[in-house]
């Protein structure tokens, strides 16, 4: 494992789809060493993101990295876990940070009985898997946080370098917190399509472009209302 700066870690990555990339870049930009990242669908995009980054197995990532970074499918990390305190990979020591928003720290239990620290931490954003674009939407996001209290102080920091605003969300609160996040996301996505269809059908050309600032600005008033505030003048909205 590398070390070698104060404050800084050697950030290792397990899952290669459109978030643990981005997540190393992010890090890798607050000044952190990145060691290696698993092989994924698409490692010409992973290349392009992180030129020169070793591709590793996973228990290979975790056995050179301070700080391990899982971000795999929500049905998979459970059993990767587990997996892999069953090869000895985990290090006592050893940070273990994954991105699933419906888990805190108990999936993490196989890899904190090593040794491991555990920390849970979700970006509120939905990644695209272009490092440009994301990175913008960290740097204007929260990120949900979990983590034991003596530790807590570590996840929130990770958070900040990530760009975030870290917002501490209670291990038995994290089902809610997908719940949210998956209403949200599948929501919008559901209506702005069927607008965007519907608009096709009497012959606007670019459905998506005219859609783009009605939708912003109806999230936002949407936003503002959730809030229960008045948008001229801050109030309380009156009834009617």
């Amino acid at each position: 494992m590398s070390g070698e700066r104060d404050g800084r870690l050697g950030v290792g990555v397990i899952g290669a789809g459109r978030v643990g990339p981005v997540i190393a870049a992010a890090l890798a930009g607050a000044g952190h060493a990145l060691t290696g990242i698993t092989s994924g669908s698409d490692d010409d995009r992973v290349e392009a993101i992180l030129p020169g980054l070793p591709v590793l197995t996973a228990d290979e990532v975790v056995r050179r990295s301070e700080l391990v970074i899982v971000a795999v499918p929500h049905d998979q990390l459970p059993g990767l876990v587990s997996g892999l305190a069953d090869v000895g990979a985990w290090q006592p020591g050893q940070l273990v940070l994954h991105t699933d928003p419906a888990y805190g720290v108990r999936v993490l239990d196989p890899a904190m009985q090593r040794g491991a620290i555990p920390l849970a931490i979700h970006p509120a954003i939905v990644f695209t898997g272009a490092s440009s674009i994301d990175l913008r939407q960290l740097a204007q996001s929260y990120a949900a946080v979990t983590a034991p209290a003596p530790v807590l102080p570590i996840a929130q920091a990770l958070a900040v370098e990530l760009g975030c605003e870290p917002v501490v969300v209670a291990e038995a609160d994290r089902e809610v917190y997908a719940e949210a996040i998956a209403t949200a996301t599948e929501f919008s996505r559901s209506i702005v399509r069927q607008s965007s269809d519907l608009l096709s059908r009497v012959g606007v050309d670019n459905p998506g472009g005219y859609l783009s600032a009605l939708v912003r600005s109806s999230v936002d008033q949407a936003l503002i209302e959730g809030a229960g505030r008045n948008p001229l003048d801050g109030s309380v909205p009156l009834d009617g």
